[in-house]
């Protein structure tokens, strides 16, 4: 089974040599290396262009899907494992991403886990990240473009990524895919590490971009409809002068934050940083909901508007 192995980058200069680094490690080298640059000015492409075994096209001003739709029409194989070049794959991430594909999935579905540096990062990957695959339900996970593989009808059998979809393209193709009932597979051991943002502002425009992404693509408007329910009602129940109302409220905060709180503290070992996680996760829950809740609206307007 020969894969072609594809990715874009935008200004990864600082990454790069990392990610070809795990590349080379690989315990199952790809057949070929497809890197679309989507206009980058930091150098990545001079880069790519030196790297042994990278095929580089220069596709400046694409998005991700236009970038991704590009790598696969230039690909010489009908297995493509994507992911993305600012990633550090373990050494095993390709065998044990091509082993469902071996066995005759259409779609093999692959890990991620985040690169942390510190107690905020920690935090940060607590939030909305599975601290492992025993979190993954198989029959409804959804895959992330930075550990996935297909065959070539599978992409095709949805048109591609969407290229009107600038962020979220990767969920939208994952829900095309469980409507046409394609047999997608988990593969927990290929794991992909990747880099949270770097500063809380960063983490809050990613998040924005997301909901905006979702809002845009008509993605889990159950979900977002639910978190301005939750914060709505948070608000009437501090706004009134009763006790049960804020009682209620607190329960509530409680139990939503019950689960992230836990994986902050099986990630920690210091027992002060435990105690002070216990206080920070919510309100980098918090945060990031505000993030998600102004970028759907904006994501609302846009598809009104379009």
């Amino acid at each position: 089974m020969k894969v072609s192995l594809i990715a874009t980058v935008l200004n990864g200069a600082d990454h790069i040599e990392a990610f070809l680094g795990s590349l080379a490690l690989q315990t199952r080298v790809p057949d070929e290396v497809v890197i679309v640059d989507g206009g980058s000015t930091d150098g990545t492409a001079a880069l790519l262009a030196d790297a042994d075994g990278v095929t580089l096209i220069e596709g400046s001003g694409a998005n991700i899907s236009r970038g991704r739709n590009i790598a696969i029409a230039a690909a010489a194989h009908d297995m493509i494992a994507v992911t993305d070049a600012d990633c550090v794959l373990e050494p095993t991430w390709l065998e044990e991403l091509l082993r469902p594909l071996e066995e005759g999935a259409d779609v093999a579905m692959g890990f991620y886990l985040p690169i942390t540096d510190g107690f905020l990062s920690e935090c940060l990957a607590a939030v909305n990240l599975p601290l492992d695959a025993s979190e993954v339900d198989p029959e409804t996970f959804m895959p992330s473009a930075r550990s996935v593989a297909y065959r070539r009808d599978a992409i095709d059998a949805v048109g591609g990524y969407p290229e009107w979809l600038d962020i979220g393209e990767d969920m939208w193709v994952n829900h095309r895919w469980r409507e046409r009932g394609l047999d997608l597979r988990f593969a927990p051991d290929a794991v992909a590490r990747w880099r949270l943002r770097p500063t809380l502002r960063a983490t809050w425009w990613q998040y924005f971009r997301y909901a905006r992404g979702d809002a845009r693509g008509g993605l889990y408007p159950e979900r977002h409809a639910l978190r301005f329910g939750v914060y709505g009602g948070l608000a009437v129940a501090l706004a009134s002068r009763r006790t049960w109302p804020k009682a209620l409220a607190a329960a509530g905060a409680v139990t939503h934050a019950r689960v992230p709180v836990g994986r902050a503290w099986r990630r920690m070992q210091d027992g002060r940083e435990r105690k002070f996680a216990a206080i920070v996760v919510p309100a980098l829950m918090a945060w990031i909901d505000s993030a998600k809740m102004a970028g759907y609206a904006a994501g609302l307007v846009a598809r009104l508007r379009d």
